[in-house]
């Protein structure tokens, strides 16, 4: 017996071909050169599953100035998505091919052209291209001059984790604030005598503040598109939980360290425009304002600061830009991927099998936010990744927050902090190997002295605990 097999096939056309495909998809010729099996006698038999507003033509160029396009003549203008099967498998279900062509339809209605997976990797690529500008100008090393300008002497250890927090706020990356801020700190353990271990540990618990704080981090992005609320509401919500922990961790850095001063003499020359930008973007999101204009707005004023200190040559915004967008690409295929992967995992009944596992085992909305945090630590050991363990995890703590009525900005913020608290502590995970790799030390050395990570899950725990949440109107 031959093999029986569903067909899926996307293929890109520009507008000459539109008409031709139309009148094949259409049946509104007599013969089909290119296709002659085609039996006209069973046109009578094809149904729309939607029916053509208008003309293949003009539904292309009402969509494309509804979403506001500029286009070429060589333009890739629309996809054709052929949906179909063997002929063994057609034969053999005859009567239920309707019903096949019907789930077919919802599930590429549903899985390819899902809003938030889309969103979701369109803003990481805006984050990329804001990004790749604002470093290209400068304000990577500008807002650390100018962090580290404004730190007393007896504060040193203390104020590298506060700058740890700002960096990772306003750039969205821990491994990038790690990577800016390692060297500072292998500087001033050497000046001051004090262990390296606890200056690095340092900047390790700053970076990971930001990791879940940063309106631009993937984490972020991906907790509030998986959850379905808007950046600032779980800004706020997660940095009220986090709040005492970083306070608790900014004493206990003090403390450790309250006898050592340190006097900076390298040059610290920063300046103040080519900090504005990361400003510009943790303001506007703060506010409210669209997170795509956000960026894009970010993105341009990077380019106009570095143009006019210097920094990028007029002939290259483009290339920094693309830079920053290439940056993105392998997190944003891997979210896509992932997200293929769970839809697949979910209409084979496998994430009901997970929920229903869950479910038997907790009972209310406090232990739906515990299960949302245990799932996500646990995935996030496992992956090493923790934006790739919120996208695994989003949609199980979706449905685990709307059965119990969980707030998804509650959701979103215990996604965001227990994967960052596994990111934080896991040796292997590349936040703790870049620092290690930057230092001379390992992971282990400073493993101790991360408290950040380890009271975050304390706050974390001690939130779901003392009240329950309930959905924002």
């Amino acid at each position: 017996m031959k093999a029986q097999y569903g067909i899926l096939r996307f293929k890109k056309y520009k507008g000459p071909a539109i008409s031709p495909i139309e009148a094949h998809n259409e049946r509104t010729k007599e013969q089909y050169a290119s296709n002659p099996d085609i039996d006209l006698s069973r046109t009578a038999q094809n149904f729309h599953l939607v029916t053509p507003r208008w003309s293949y033509e003009q539904e292309i160029k009402h969509r494309i100035q509804t979403a506001g396009c500029r286009v070429r003549k060589d333009s890739v203008k629309f996809v054709d998505t052929l949906v179909t099967v063997s002929p063994e498998f057609a034969k053999a279900h005859e009567a239920e091919m309707p019903e096949y062509f019907r789930r077919a339809f919802d599930f590429l209605k549903e899985r390819v052209g899902e809003e938030n997976i889309i969103t979701m990797c369109l803003i990481f690529l805006c984050a990329g291209a804001f990004s790749g500008a604002v470093t290209a100008a400068g304000g990577v090393d500008s807002t650390v001059n100018l962090g580290l300008s404004l730190i007393p002497p007896h504060f040193a250890v203390a104020g590298l984790f506060i700058i740890g927090c700002f960096i990772s706020v306003s750039m969205g990356t821990s491994v990038g604030t790690i990577t800016a801020l390692a060297p500072i700190a292998v500087g001033i353990s050497k000046q001051t005598g004090f262990s390296m271990a606890i200056c690095v540990a340092a900047v390790v618990c700053g970076a990971m503040f930001g990791d879940n704080l940063s309106m631009i981090s993937d984490t972020t992005i991906a907790a509030v598109k998986t959850q379905g609320c808007e950046m600032k509401d779980k800004f706020k919500m997660n940095f009220l939980i986090v709040l005492p922990a970083a306070i608790i961790t900014v004493v206990f850095f003090w403390f450790v360290t309250r006898n050592v001063a340190y006097d900076i003499t390298e040059n610290l020359d920063y300046n103040f425009w080519q900090v504005v930008p990361y400003l510009v973007v943790l303001i506007g999101a703060l506010i409210g304002i669209n997170v795509f204009l956000v960026l894009i707005g970010g993105t341009v004023i990077s380019l106009i600061a570095g143009v006019a200190t210097g920094n990028i040559v007029l002939a290259d915004m483009f290339t920094v830009v693309g830079d920053g967008v290439v940056s993105m690409y392998d997190i944003t295929v891997i979210s896509i991927l992932v997200a293929c992967i769970v839809s697949l995992v979910k209409m084979n009944g496998g994430i009901q099998f997970i929920l229903d596992q869950i479910k038997s085992r907790i009972h209310g909305a406090k232990g739906a936010q515990g299960g949302i945090a245990l799932l996500s630590f646990l995935v996030d050991l496992c992956t090493a990744n923790n934006t790739v363990a919120i996208v695994m995890t989003g949609p199980i703590a979706k449905e685990i927050s709307d059965e119990f009525d969980v707030d998804p900005r509650r959701s979103a913020s215990l996604l965001d902090m227990f994967t960052s608290v596994g990111q934080g502590l896991i040796p292997y995970g590349a936040q703790l190997l870049t620092a290690a790799a930057l230092t001379g030390l390992t992971p282990f050395d400073f493993m101790p002295y991360l408290i950040y990570p380890m009271l975050m899950a304390v706050c974390g725990i001690v939130a779901i605990c003392i009240r329950r949440e309930r959905k924002s109107a």
